[in-house]
């Protein structure tokens, strides 16, 4: 276990320090909000993978892996398809170049939607911090088994994370995230085979696995797939994280052709995940992990891989988790500074004002985040409820500013208030769902939730008089 702890602190080390050493180039609002709009394509590629693939994939796809097999591929092929349409997308949203996603809202529509999607980007982003403190306290109970139980590893994850963020903000971020990615990108890859191998190799793991793990939709069914790959579709597409690093950018053309490398990146990694979780399926089908399976990933490197791989693994899985918190952590506590304080409460804050109230934000929110994860088990369905908040509420309308003139800012406004409100009541509603038809009753809240969300928006914008429209920013012209 010394190895694994050398290898965790060698990782925080680096964090830390590179932290640290962006630190200086922090002196103003767009400085700690969006990196000055400075980052090069590299670093836009690896912030936005580690920033997109965390505890969702690596211990909620894993885990959907391990007991579906590679049909649990539905819910990363979501983000997959989500991509190939930013691609087009990307150039517009560094052209509008702003510093959140409520920016965007209020240019084309209205300040009550901007409010809305602030308390709609809360809901979300703080709950997927709170799955990354799960993870993070999972991964560090696995290694220390008798000092770090694992609500207490959640509780150490948020320091890291909280202190990480609050420094030097979106330069520190983008440039751990370099770090991250390129650590869990080699060290996944090279696992996989070695992995495979200790398992007898694929012509055994497919003797010893059921036959629906190799199959399209294995035994799900065409809903259970459309469920797990819309989620995750549309979170994407409206990703304030990912728009934020797109308004970071260094010109239009950095933000587009990141998003080639973010493509190739995302379908390598997330395949080599689900790949090592069936393999490590095959490996350990009973015993501790089978009544976790969350915990797959880091259970096959430590059991299932040569000492150092394995180390290397696991810290780059806590590497990952860490990073991909510090993102959604960042992202809505630039909202509150951004949206509200300045916003609202000190129009003419100093850049020294902005600064330390952005900090302050990051820490109540990371404990907000921190309390959500001590009431929360699943990680798969925590960042489903996660997703969905997000996709109904807010995709929709971001996407219709950038190519619906007709869209209103009476009908962004009820398609925002719908999609959060059927999202956040869908799961407390069980008694009411009971009573609907059963094709409506039993499914997720991403069906009702979207489609209500999409006729608000279609519905009462055709019933309203057109916004007036800005100058400039694509369908925003």
């Amino acid at each position: 276990m010394n190895l694994y702890a050398v290898v965790l602190a060698i990782i925080v080390i680096a964090l830390l320090t590179v932290s640290l050493s962006r630190l200086g180039t922090v002196k103003t609002k767009a400085d700690y909000l969006v990196a000055g709009r400075s980052l090069p394509a590299f670093v836009l590629v690896f912030t936005l993978l580690s920033s997109w693939i965390g505890s969702g994939s690596l211990l909620g796809g894993a885990e959907n892996a391990y007991n579906h097999g590679f049909a649990a591929t539905w819910q990363s092929a979501g983000g997959w398809i989500g991509l190939l349409l930013i691609y087009f997308i990307a150039p517009r949203a560094r052209k509008f170049a702003q510093y959140t996603i409520p920016d965007l809202l209020e240019a084309r529509y209205n300040q009550l939607a901007r409010v809305l999607g602030v308390i709609a980007v809360l809901f979300a982003y703080t709950a997927i911090t709170s799955y990354q403190f799960i993870g993070g306290g999972d991964i560090l109970h696995l290694i220390f088994p008798n000092a770090i139980s694992a609500v207490m590893g959640r509780y150490i994850l948020a320091v890291f994370v909280i202190v990480f963020t609050a420094i030097a903000g979106m330069s520190s971020v983008a440039y751990m995230d370099v770090v991250i990615g390129l650590l869990a990108t080699i060290t996944m890859v090279i696992a996989l085979p070695v992995l495979s191998h200790a398992a007898g190799g694929w012509g055994h793991i497919r003797e010893v696995l059921p036959a629906t793990h190799f199959q399209v939709l294995g035994d799900l069914t065409g809903w259970n797939a459309l469920e797990l790959a819309l989620p995750t579709c549309l979170l994407m597409l409206g990703n304030q994280s990912m728009y934020q690093k797109f308004f970071s950018a260094r010109s239009e053309k950095d933000a587009r052709r990141a998003v080639v490398g973010w493509v190739i990146g995302t379908i390598i990694l997330e395949t080599v995940i689900i790949a090592i979780a069936v393999a490590g399926s095959a490996l350990y089908r009973s015993g501790e992990v089978s009544q976790h399976p969350r915990e797959i990933l880091a259970f096959s490197a430590m059991h299932g891989l040569p000492a150092l791989l394995g180390a290397a693994m696991v810290g780059a899985i806590f590497a990952k988790v860490i990073s991909t918190a510090n993102n959604y952590l960042f992202s809505p506590a630039t909202n509150l500074v951004n949206d509200v304080f300045v916003r609202y409460i000190r129009r003419g804050a100093k850049d020294s004002e902005v600064l330390l109230v952005s900090r302050v934000m990051v820490v109540l929110l990371g404990l907000w985040s921190l309390a959500q994860s001590l009431g929360t088990e699943s990680v798969l369905k925590k960042s489903l409820y996660a997703y969905t908040v997000y996709s109904a509420a807010l995709t929709p309308v971001i996407l219709a500013a950038f190519f619906w003139k007709r869209a209103t800012a009476a009908g962004a406004v009820a398609s925002i208030a719908v999609g959060t409100a059927v999202t956040v009541a869908w799961d407390s509603l069980a008694s009411l769902r009971n009573s609907m038809p059963h094709w409506i009753g039993d499914r997720d809240a991403i069906v009702p939730a979207l489609l209500l969300s999409v006729v608000a928006l279609i519905l009462v914008s055709l019933c309203t008089r057109p916004h007036a429209p800005a100058d400039d920013h694509g369908a925003l012209a």
